[in-house]
């Protein structure tokens, strides 16, 4: 039996993609069903999209490294939708499979790394490198410990530096470095700003699998 961690709706607690404009993010689900309606009626592999999604991480993290932030920023948001548009092909064409949740999940972390390993270049031989490491750790740790806790029996989505989040943030951090002409600056309170926040929620749902835990032994003993 699945226990659940309390979400981010049922606790109350906000996420950051909240902050997004409904409607935007409605249209662009919209938009997505209608592709994906169109690529499955082309027996197209969801797999096809995922390695697709990898391209785009990657290619985003060469433009970092060559200073090329606006490019960069396109292309996060480019892999971002094709991590949404894989599932909804795979749920359409009935394609969901233990093997496909798999890959798609080795791949996202694979395309993140890519996009700080980008930045990593960009920022090298100065202190704002270490931040990128703290960053793509605490963007990691978050994936794990969801995993981790989802392998015990608990389902956890708790805390609020979630992957969409996490690429929001460095789209954002990149627009608005660019138009600024201060891309260095902004960018670095971006990424101080994840690695942080990135960090408490791995944190948070640690603690959180105790509280599940201590709930269910209290629940046996009564």
């Amino acid at each position: 039996m699945v226990q659940t961690c309390p979400s981010e709706a049922s606790s109350g607690k906000i996420r950051l993609l909240n902050a997004v404009p409904q409607k935007l993010i409605r249209g662009i689900h919209a938009s997505l069903d209608r592709l994906a309606d169109f690529l499955t009626g082309f027996h197209t592999s969801p797999n096809i999209i995922t390695v697709l999604g990898l391209l785009a991480g990657l290619a985003s993290g060469l433009l970092f490294a060559i200073d090329r932030p606006l490019g960069a920023a396109g292309l996060i948001i480019i892999c971002g939708l094709l991590d949404i548009l894989d599932g909804k092909v795979a749920t359409r064409g009935k394609r969901q499979s233990l093997y496909g949740a798999i890959f798609d999940s080795t791949l996202d972390r694979y395309s993140e790394f890519f996009i700080y390993l980008g930045l990593a270049v960009h920022f090298r031989n100065r202190w704002p490198l270490w931040v990128v490491f703290l960053t793509f750790l605490g963007s990691t740790m978050v994936s794990y410990t969801r995993a981790r806790a989802e392998g015990l029996g608990i389902e956890c989505r708790e805390g609020l530096m979630q992957r969409a989040e996490r690429l929001i943030l460095l789209v954002l951090g990149s627009l608005i470095g660019s138009l600024l002409k201060a891309f260095d600056p902004v960018m670095t309170a971006v990424l101080i700003f994840i690695a942080l926040v990135s960090n408490i929620t791995a944190f948070q749902r640690t603690f959180l699998v105790k509280k599940v835990e201590k709930n269910l032994k209290t629940h046996k003993e009564v």
